[in-house]
C-alpha cells in the first residue's frame, strides 16, 4: 500500500505541464496517497498531476497552494512511476511530457463511465398514452433496468421516461459502471498441442523464474503454432492471479488473434487500440489499475496502462517496425516492454518467425532464453520457394507480372485455390513525370514525390498527406496530356491483374484503402473463407494471417528495399519477404512462393530461397559487428527543424561545434547534414548522429551537451534514441 498523506502534509506533485521539476503542494481536506492523480493550481490554470513524492519543504510555506481535487481513478504504483522515470531517462524526454502523453491524462479528466438506470415502484399515472402503455409493459415494479434497454424493448423515446420521472412515476439514476471482467476458461484447451509445441511450452515454463525477470525469445517458422504456445503460458499466469498484456504491431492482426483468445478462454480479452472509444479506454484504464482487467490485447500504447500485478508481457511479431513511436514521445515499445517486465519482475515473451537482430544477439549474449518451433502445425508444410529471373522475361514493357507468374496464377484459379501478389508500395505509381520536359511532380511542402492514387483520383504526398488533383498538363512547361506514371504501385498492379484475369474475384488490401477496422475484418474473413481468388496486398497482408486456401504467394518486386544506405535494409527485406511467403500453404494443400527479381544472386534472395535463416542471421550479425552498427553500438539521432534553412543550418552548426561533453566521453558525432528528405510540411530538417559503444550511458552526456544551449523559439529539436528510420 502506498504511503498516505493527510491534511496539512506537503507532497511533491509531478504536473502534466512543461516544467522539469516537482512542485510542492499542501494536502487539503481529502487525504492522498503516493501515485494519486490530482488537480492542482499552476499559475492561473488548473492541471492534472501525480503525487510523486514527499514535499521537499524548501519553499516559502505561506505561499504554498493546496491540491484542489483527487481524481477518482487508480493511481500509479511505485513500479509504474519508476518505469516512467526510466522511459523518460532513456528516451531523453522530460518526465512531465512522458506523464502527459503516455498515461492518457487528458482522457482521465473526463470522468468515469456512467449509465442511466430506470426504476418503477408500481404506481401508474391516471393518463395512459400509447407510448406509456408500451413503456410500462416492459417494466417490473421494484426492478432496476438499464434505461437504454427499456427504450430498445419498448420503442419509446427518452423524453417519455424523463417526463414520467419529473412526475415521480419513475426514477432515473446515473450509476458509475464498475465492469467486472468475464470469467475465463483457464484449464481446458480447445486445441491439442503437438509434440513440438508441448516441448516448447515446457521449455518456457522451465525458463520462467517465479517473481524474477524472465525474457524469452519464441522463434518459430510461419504456421508453427506460436500463438497456441504463448496462450498456454498466458493461461498459467492467469491461474496464478497475474495480469497479462499482449502487444500487437497492427490493428490488422487483431481480429484473428482475438478469435483465438475467445476459442481458448471462452471470452474475448480487453482490447486497446485506436479504434476503441474513449469511454471504453477509460473503463479499461480503471480496470487495469484495479486489477480486474486481467488480460489486455493492444497496440504499443497499451504498455502504459497502470497494471498493478503484471506477470507476463507477450510482444507478438517483435521485429515489426510499427512498435516504434515516431512522434511526440519517441520510443520503441518492444524495448520499453522489456524494461517494464524487468521492473515488474515479470516474464516477457518476444515472438516472431523473423526476430530482430537485436533479440538474436541478446540470446547469443545469454541475456534472453530462446525456444524454437521448426515445423508447421498439423499436416501443413513449408512452401517451396522459387525465383523468377526477370532478366529472362520478354514482352514486359510497362508490365509487372511475368509470364511464368501468370501461368501459376491461372493454375490456382483452375484448382479453385488462392493466389497472393505482394508489392510493398501504396498507390498507383510512385513517380509521375512530364514526357516533354522531364519534370517530376513533387509535394509543394516536402522534398518528396507525389504518388498517384487512382482509387482517390488524387496525387498524395506520403510524407505529409497533402492531396491535389491528378494534372492533365505539366505545371512546369504547360504541355497537355504528357504526364506519365512511372513504376508500379499496388493499384497499378491490380489494374494489370484485372485485365489478365477479368473474371477472377480480386481483393486489393493496403492501409490507405482500409476505411475501418470492421471493413478490414470482413475482408480478411472473406479471404479466409475462400470468397476471393486473388489477393493483392502491401505489408498489411504480410504477417499473422491464416488463409487455408492460399497456395501461391508471389513477391512482385523482391528487390524493393535492397537499395539505399540504411544498414537495416537487408534485415528488413529478409523479414518482410520471409513473412509474406509464409502465408502460403498453411493448411492441408501444399503451397509455393515465387520471388520476381532482377538480382537473383543477391545474398538476401539466396538466403530466402535456401530456407536457411541461421546462415543469413550469422552473416548479417558478422557484417554489423565489423562495421560497428547496431546492435553492436548505439545510435541516437538529433533532428533540428524549422521554417528557415539558414536558422536550422546555423543552429545545427552551433550544436556540432560545442560538442565537448560528447568528445570527453569518446562518443562520435556525425553531421550536421540535411536529412535525406530535407523538407517535410514546410519545415527544413537537419540531422546529427551520435554513435556510442553498446551499454554506455550516453544519455547523461547528451543531456550535459544540450544543456549548454537555449533552443530558439523558431527551432524544434527532437531526439530519437535507437532510430529505425533515417529519412
Amino acid at each position: 500500500m502506498e504511503e498516505e498523506f493527510k491534511k496539512g502534509d506537503l507532497v511533491a506533485v509531478l504536473p502534466s505541464a512543461p516544467i522539469d521539476n516537482l512542485l510542492d503542494y499542501k494536502v487539503s481536506d481529502i487525504s492522498v496517497r503516493l501515485g494519486s492523480f490530482v488537480v492542482v493550481p499552476l499559475g492561473p490554470r488548473r492541471v492534472v498531476g501525480v503525487v510523486w513524492d514527499k514535499g521537499a519543504g524548501d519553499f516559502d510555506q505561506s505561499k504554498l497552494r493546496s491540491i484542489i481535487k483527487v481524481l477518482d481513478v487508480p493511481g500509479l504504483d511505485h513500479s509504474f512511476r519508476l518505469f516512467l522515470e526510466k522511459v523518460s531517462e532513456y528516451n531523453l524526454v522530460s518526465l512531465p511530457l512522458a506523464l502527459a502523453r503516455l498515461t492518457r491524462l487528458p482522457e482521465l479528466t473526463e470522468g468515469p463511465k456512467v449509465e442511466k438506470y430506470c426504476q418503477w415502484d408500481g404506481t401508474l399515472p391516471s393518463k395512459m398514452t400509447p407510448p406509456r402503455k408500451k413503456l410500462f409493459q416492459v417494466l417490473e415494479p421494484g426492478k432496476e433496468i438499464l434505461a437504454k434497454e427499456v427504450l430498445a424493448r419498448s420503442g419509446v423515446g427518452m423524453d417519455v421516461l424523463k417526463r414520467l420521472a419529473l412526475r415521480n412515476f419513475l426514477q432515473l439514476n446515473d450509476k458509475f459502471i464498475r465492469d467486472k471482467a468475464p470469467l475465463m476458461n483457464l484449464v481446458r484447451n480447445t486445441v491439442e498441442l503437438n509434440t513440438e509445441q508441448r516441448l516448447a511450452t515446457d521449455a518456457i515454463f522451465d525458463f520462467i523464474k517465479e517473481d524474477e525477470f524472465s525474457p524469452i525469445l519464441l522463434k518459430g517458422v510461419p504456421g508453427a503454432g506460436k500463438t497456441e504456445v504463448f496462450l498456454e503460458v498466458i493461461a498459467k499466469k492467469l491461474q496464478e492471479g497475474k495480469q497479462v498484456l499482449v502487444l500487437l504491431p497492427e490493428i490488422a492482426l487483431t481480429a484473428q488473434i482475438i478469435k483465438r483468445f475467445k476459442d481458448r478462454f471462452g471470452t474475448t480479452p480487453f482490447e486497446w487500440h485506436s479504434s476503441v472509444s474513449k469511454v471504453e479506454k477509460r473503463q479499461i484504464w480503471r480496470m487495469a489499475g484495479e486489477g480486474t482487467a486481467r488480460l489486455v490485447v493492444g497496440a504499443r500504447s497499451a504498455l502504459f496502462l497502470p497494471f498493478t500485478n503484471l506477470g507476463l508481457i507477450v510482444v507478438d511479431e517483435e521485429h515489426d517496425s510499427s512498435y516504434k513511436q515516431d512522434s511526440g514521445v519517441i520510443y520503441n515499445a518492444r524495448d520499453m516492454a522489456v524494461l517494464r517486465a524487468s521492473i515488474c519482475k515479470a516474464t516477457i515473451i518476444l515472438v516472431s518467425a523473423t526476430p530482430s537482430l537485436e533479440s538474436l544477439v541478446n540470446v547469443k549474449r545469454e541475456k534472453y532464453q530462446r525456444v524454437d518451433l521448426h515445423s508447421r502445425y498439423g499436416v501443413a508444410t513449408l512452401p517451396e520457394i522459387g525465383i523468377i529471373d526477370m532478366k529472362g522475361e520478354t514482352g514486359l514493357s510497362g508490365k509487372w507480372v511475368s509470364g511464368a507468374l501468370i501461368k501459376e496464377i491461372a493454375d490456382r484459379l483452375h484448382k479453385k485455390e488462392q493466389s497472393l501478389l505482394f508489392l510493398n508500395r501504396r498507390g498507383y505509381a510512385p513517380i509521375t513525370v512530364c514526357a516533354n520536359c522531364g519534370n517530376q511532380l513533387g509535394c509543394p511542402d516536402c522534398d518528396a514525390q507525389l504518388v498517384e492514387h487512382q482509387y482517390f483520383k488524387k496525387m498524395i504526398c506520403h510524407q505529409c498527406g497533402a492531396r491535389s488533383v491528378i494534372p492533365n498538363e505539366c505545371p512546369d512547361c504547360g504541355t497537355v496530356g504528357m504526364m506519365v506514371p512511372l513504376g508500379p504501385g499496388i493499384e497499378r498492379l491490380a489494374e494489370e491483374v484485372k485485365s489478365i484475369f477479368n473474371e477472377a474475384r480480386i481483393e486489393v488490401l493496403s492501409s490507405d484503402l482500409v476505411e475501418s477496422t470492421s471493413q478490414l475484418k470482413d475482408t480478411l474473413e472473406r479471404i479466409a473463407s475462400g470468397d476471393v481468388d486473388i489477393i493483392i496486398g502491401t505489408q498489411i497482408i504480410a504477417k499473422g494471417h491464416n488463409f487455408p486456401y492460399l497456395t501461391l504467394v508471389a513477391v512482385v518486386d523482391a528487390d524493393i528495399g535492397l537499395q539505399g544506405g540504411d544498414f537495416r535494409a537487408a534485415e528488413r527485406t529478409f523479414q518482410i519477404i520471409r513473412q509474406v511467403t509464409g502465408r502460403s500453404g498453411r493448411a492441408e494443400i501444399p503451397g509455393i512462393a515465387l520471388l520476381q527479381t532482377w538480382n537473383p544472386k543477391h545474398p538476401v534472395i539466396q538466403a530466402i530461397t535456401s530456407n536457411d535463416d541461421e546462415v543469413f542471421w550469422e552473416i548479417e550479425s558478422r557484417e554489423r559487428e565489423v562495421t560497428g552498427t547496431p546492435p553492436f553500438s548505439q545510435y541516437i539521432g538529433v533532428i533540428i527543424s524549422g521554417k528557415n534553412l539558414d536558422d536550422v543550418e546555423g543552429f545545427s552548426q552551433v550544436l556540432a561545434r560545442d560538442s565537448q561533453p560528447l568528445a570527453d566521453e569518446n562518443y562520435e558525432l556525425f553531421g550536421p547534414a540535411p536529412a535525406p528528405i530535407t523538407r517535410i510540411q514546410g519545415r527544413v530538417r537537419y540531422r546529427l548522429l551520435i554513435k556510442a559503444e553498446k551499454g554506455l550511458r550516453v544519455q547523461r552526456a547528451i543531456r550535459a551537451w544540450l544543456s549548454q544551449f537555449r533552443v530558439p523559439n523558431n527551432i524544434r529539436l527532437t531526439i530519437d534514441v535507437d532510430p529505425q528510420r533515417f529519412l
